[in-house]
């Protein structure tokens, strides 16, 4: 079911005039959400499970949504469907509580959540932690871009290609991700670290 750019009030008919009226505001709202992020179509399109050539056509006013599809749409743009139909307010700021964080996958001991919104734009975060004895596994590689890697808390061995240093709290390193790369928490307590990205790596 397609629905119009704003809500009609019960009893009301809207001309057909009124409806492109509505449909083309809607349009240049998600434009503007999704420029100002640096959100490409494509990219908005694959996370939304939609197609960029229907994204476009949404933009321009020259089709109307279903629900589902601009529920999934929000999503990705981080805006509810209120603030998407409040053309006068301002992007709101998203914050991401602790418990929200997206769980990536890792080795048993160890915990890594990102804190970046995907689509991931011009960096990607993630915070991890690692109980005592255990690591990221084998090294590995991802794309070709800078990675800060920060303690947070405790002390770990961080290995770099033919690299290694014990890191301790407050302390960081750059390297490029192109180059295989481990941790593992050498300390008798929990160490916290964290990654950051730039550009991203994980939608390449």
């Amino acid at each position: 079911m397609a629905v119009p750019a704003r809500p009609m009030q019960q009893g009301m008919r809207v001309s057909a005039a009124e409806d492109d009226d509505h449909r083309a505001a809607l349009g240049s709202r998600l434009r503007q959400i999704r420029q100002l992020q640096r959100l490409s179509l494509s990219a908005v399109a694959r996370h939304a499970g939609t197609s960029a050539s229907f994204l476009s056509q949404l933009e321009r006013g020259s089709t109307s949504p279903s629900i589902s599809s601009l529920r999934r749409i929000c999503a990705v743009l981080g805006v509810t469907l209120a603030e998407l139909f409040d053309e006068d307010g301002a992007l709101p700021m998203q914050v991401l509580r602790r418990e929200q964080r997206p769980t990536v996958e890792t080795e048993p001991g160890t915990r890594k959540f990102l804190l970046t919104r995907k689509p991931l734009r011009n960096l990607e975060a993630y915070v991890g932690d690692f109980d005592p004895g255990t690591s990221t596994g084998e090294s590995y590689a991802h794309g070709d871009a800078q990675e800060l890697f920060i303690v947070v808390a405790g002390t770990v061995l961080l290995e770099v290609g033919d690299f290694s240093a014990t890191l301790e709290t407050g302390d960081s390193i750059e390297y490029p991700t192109s180059l295989p790369h481990r941790v593992e928490n050498m300390g008798d307590d929990l160490a916290e670290v964290l990654w950051i990205v730039s550009p991203p790596t994980e939608d390449e």
